[in-house]
């Protein structure tokens, strides 16, 4: 997720903003600022994900995408509701993930404004503190319990489905009716022969990858058995997504979902699956000619794979690790051709960031499975939730896959803080209730593959802050 990709302080120099999307605003920001708490995500999340990046308010030097407008009413509202409510603002209170995160998007701003050193590198990074840490608080703000997860799925159904019949015209006729509105491309790459359909997002690539990822959240959404059929047109709009952007790495992460979900039979032998991946790449390191990393250039499901570009990447990333793991580069183009195209999330970070950065953005991703075990572990033998805890670590598993394609740079974005507003709003209860000690709620990720019938932790007393059912610091009040 390159910072200097954030148009704030920079790009065009005019209002975009298509009078359709002007109205959408007005009425999002109404709705959200009438609407009771657990509703106001549903309007945040159509207007947000359905607009296109593009769209802004050119104003005094700043760029103002509709996005960062949604962000800044909610947060304002959020911070309002709470200097009347005793209760945290977030879920369960700010855990060890968002500590994680914190520090993660902190270092990448500082990192870019300590290499460019302009004024403008500073209103970029302002943008881009809006766009991923004031977006990430404001959706942990708005889902706060088990109602408000399947809220959330639910307006990604439809949404899914929306984008999939655009990009199924784009396959048809050759045009991009989101394109009409202007901040993204009218007219769909072709590669290889084929149509790369976009829809509402900013390339291909992300367009699959945000469906791919959801894949296991509609199933969550269709095993709870209250939206059987939302769940079911959500699985179809995302796959046709992900088979019309035509990419391998939604592939990859459509698979990815699925497999995390089919592994569940195993959940009480996977340390030897585990240790059988470790022991694997070692071996392939000792008997491949180049690094193991080089098996994603082998990686085409579409015959137009950039599978080779990113195992070079990968690859002069840790060559180059002198030039980063400070703070950062300015400039990754020096490495290589095409080394300026940094789609890997995890390269992303570093290059931005640095080493703590870079381990920071891997203990959000590690100690979010941390709490999804944990939790499972102690829900071990309600099925109901210990599936549900389930599908979320196989979207997690997703998106990690994914990250090792693409960066999500545009809107997509807003999924991603989802998913770990969901898996922290869905574990705070569980782990509060139990009185966890917050190294067990943050253990590593292998934790999430823990033995159902382990010994756990002895119940406590429910501490006053523990979240009900429709609890939440926002409950009974608008905002």
């Amino acid at each position: 997720m390159p910072p200097e990709s954030n148009k704030f302080g920079g790009g065009n120099l005019e209002t975009v903003l298509h009078p359709i999307v002007l109205v959408a605003l007005l009425i999002t920001i109404v709705l959200m600022t009438v609407l009771p708490r657990k509703y106001a995500v549903v309007p945040f999340l159509f207007c947000a994900l359905l607009t296109p990046l593009g769209q802004e308010v050119y104003l005094g030097g700043v760029h103002l995408l509709v996005s960062r407008i949604l962000v800044m009413v909610g947060c304002l509202l959020l911070f309002t509701a709470g200097l009347t409510s005793k209760d945290s603002i977030v879920a369960g209170g700010i855990n060890s993930v968002d500590r994680a995160f914190i520090l993660c998007i902190l270092l990448q701003a500082f990192g870019v404004v300590y290499h460019f050193q302009q004024s403008q590198a500073i209103l970029n990074q302002i943008g881009f503190l809006l766009d991923f840490l004031a977006a990430y608080f404001l959706l942990r703000g708005l889902i706060q319990d088990e109602a408000d997860v399947h809220r959330a799925i639910k307006c990604f159904a439809f949404i899914a489905a929306i984008v999939a019949i655009g990009m199924v015209i784009e396959q048809l006729k050759m045009i991009n009716i989101f394109g009409l509105l202007g901040g993204v491309r009218a007219i769909p790459e072709i590669r290889e022969d084929k149509i790369r359909s976009q829809g509402v997002f900013q390339h291909s690539l992300l367009a699959g990858t945000f469906a791919a990822t959801l894949i296991p959240l509609f199933f969550l959404l269709w095993k709870s058995g209250k939206a059987k059929v939302i769940a079911s047109l959500g699985l179809l709009g995302a796959t046709v997504m992900t088979v019309t952007s035509w990419s391998s790495t939604p592939l990859l992460a459509y698979a990815a979902g699925l497999l995390g979900i089919a592994m569940w039979p195993m959940r009480s032998r996977l340390r030897l699956v585990r240790w059988g991946i470790v022991f694997g790449m070692i071996a392939l390191q000792l008997v491949m000619k180049a690094p193991f990393w080089f098996l994603i250039a082998h990686i085409d499901l579409t015959g137009g794979s950039s599978g080779y570009h990113r195992a070079m990447l990968v690859d002069h990333f840790l060559r180059s690790f002198g030039d980063w793991w400070l703070l950062g580069t300015r400039d990754t183009s020096t490495w290589g051709d095409d080394m300026w195209d940094v789609q890997n999330q995890f390269v992303s970070v570093g290059v931005a960031g640095g080493l703590i950065a870079f381990f920071a953005f891997i203990a959000v991703i590690s100690r979010s499975f941390g709490r999804l075990g944990t939790a499972r572990g102690i829900v071990a033998g309600d099925k109901e939730k210990e599936w549900q805890l389930w599908f979320l670590g196989s979207a997690l598993f997703a998106n990690v896959v994914g990250f090792f394609g693409v960066n999500y740079f545009d809107q997509s974005r807003v999924s991603w803080f989802t998913l770990l507003a969901i898996i922290a709003a869905l574990t705070a209860s569980v782990l509060q209730s139990k009185q966890i000690p917050e190294s067990l709620a943050t253990a590593p990720y292998l934790h999430f593959f823990r033995r159902g019938n382990e010994r756990q932790p002895a119940q406590g007393a429910t501490g006053s802050d523990s979240p009900d059912k429709g609890a939440g610091p926002f409950k009974s009040r608008t905002i």
